[in-house]
């Protein structure tokens, strides 16, 4: 059992809490996303289905970045 504590001891010290990414990391990961299943409905010609399913979020992301942008400003 004193194996299992300094293996539990090692863990909590080496044991970081993730931090919240940042809102552009989220966009950028989400358009990247988008942008893979796009080019997959269009091959697979299923467009529809994925425009329902994004035209939603595609219209929140873009009005965050608009939204950053003119915070910046």
């Amino acid at each position: 059992t004193s194996m299992f504590i300094v293996a539990l001891l090692t863990i909590a010290k080496v044991w970081k809490e993730p931090k919240c990414p940042l809102t552009d990391e989220w966009i950028r990961k989400m358009w990247y996303i988008h942008t893979m299943e796009y080019c997959l409905a269009i091959k697979k010609n299923e467009i529809l289905p994925f425009a329902t399913i994004w035209m939603k979020l595609e219209g929140i992301m873009l009005s965050k970045i608009s939204q950053k942008k003119t915070n910046i400003i």
